[in-house]
């Protein structure tokens, strides 16, 4: 059967048409860290339909860099973009964009673009007051997908990822360990330091916010309206202490490394 696409109007005001699902006859559960369940299979790489995913993600990446830089600089009344307010809000966008690498089931682009993310993660979380739900649940999408990528099947479901059919060599090489290490263990460090400065930040909810990414199916999106954004004042001094150590603690089982 052949794949239907959406398409959507993104921030930015740039429409974009990305591929839906591949049917598939695997689980469908959500995971706990609210990831959708990827594509039966990878994006045929060079095809029209990685370059859509490619190109959406690269500009959406730009979007919220643009917005993390505008946070800084004096707001213009007639600029339609405007500077994150919050973690919560950064995070958001962020979230929704680990969803759809994630279901598009494509290692050369999960890879790259989640290590890239991770990486501007520890630049964003030093200017913004805490927000700890926010915060580790980004990290907590993050944490599955690198350990389910190094490990070449999903971590809770234990189901092969697509890609990886010859084995988890498929997936990250020797650099991206490397990087991926390093990434981790300055988190690690940077969520200590950030959670332990100042009272965490409340956060508003935005009940109505639309929270679909453009890849989902509708089942998903109905999912994905009850779990996102709700992003809370975390008062439980022991709960935040066990979020704080279990930063990437499925990503250092996988590379080997001892908590």
């Amino acid at each position: 059967m052949a794949e239907s696409s959406s398409q959507s109007v993104g921030p930015g005001g740039f429409v974009r048409t990305l591929p839906s699902p591949a049917p598939s006859t695997t689980s469908t559960t959500r995971s706990t860290a609210n990831l959708p369940h990827p594509r039966g299979r990878p994006l045929i790489p060079g095809s029209a339909k990685e370059d859509t995913v490619r190109n959406y993600v690269e500009g959406q990446l730009l979007y919220i860099n643009r917005r993390y830089i505008k946070k800084f600089a004096v707001q213009n009344p007639d600029d339609k973009v405007t500077g994150y307010k919050s973690m919560g809000e950064l995070c958001k966008d962020a979230e929704g964009l680990v969803n759809i690498l994630w279901l598009s089931a494509t290692p050369s682009l999960q890879i790259p673009y989640l290590l890239n993310i991770a990486g501007e993660f520890t630049e964003w979380l030093t200017h913004f007051p805490p927000s700890p739900t926010a915060t580790f649940s980004l990290l907590r999408k993050l944490d599955h997908c690198f350990a389910s990528l190094l490990l070449g099947r999903d971590i809770e479901t234990r189901e092969p990822l697509p890609g990886f059919e010859d084995g988890p060599h498929s997936g990250m090489s020797g650099t991206d360990k490397v990087r991926c290490r390093s990434l981790v263990e300055q988190t690690r460090i940077l969520v200590v330091d950030v959670m332990s400065k100042e009272p965490p930040q409340v956060e508003e909810v935005d009940e109505e916010a639309d929270y679909d990414t453009p890849m989902e199916t509708e089942s998903e999106s109905e999912g994905a309206a009850s779990r996102g954004g709700a992003y809370g004042e975390d008062d439980d001094d022991d709960g935040l202490d066990m979020d704080v150590a279990k930063v990437y603690e499925n990503t250092l089982v996988q590379l080997g490394e001892p908590l």
